[in-house]
């Protein structure tokens, strides 16, 4: 078992925020998430790797820093940090070759 978990930072009313939860929670896959409005401090954490913005979603997987990723790339980057918080039976796509089986699996 790894401490590694995906930080979801996030803001009330962000529909990017929104969609990109309800696919990730469709994966059953675990969230932290954090209120950038909520805390000072993962606000600073957003800005610092969106170039100053607070731009959201940002998730943050181990070594991994992402502003406003797709399904795939969370995939991809679990694969790479923290194998072991894909659930059973999840696929992970390789580059792009996997998305249409996932847009399915998300009701895309």
């Amino acid at each position: 078992m790894s401490d590694t978990t995906i930080d979801f930072y996030w803001r009330p009313g962000c529909p990017f925020c929104m969609n990109l939860e309800s696919k990730l929670k469709k994966l059953n896959l675990p969230l932290n998430k954090k209120n950038i409005w909520e805390s000072k401090a993962d606000a600073a954490t957003v800005r610092s790797i969106a170039d100053g913005n607070e731009t959201v979603p940002t998730l943050v997987i181990g070594k991994a820093k992402m502003v406003n990723p797709s399904p795939n790339e969370v995939l991809q980057a679990l694969q790479n940090q923290a194998p072991e918080l894909i659930p059973d039976g999840v696929d992970v796509p390789e580059n792009g070759a996997f998305a249409k089986k996932l847009n399915k699996w998300l009701g895309g």
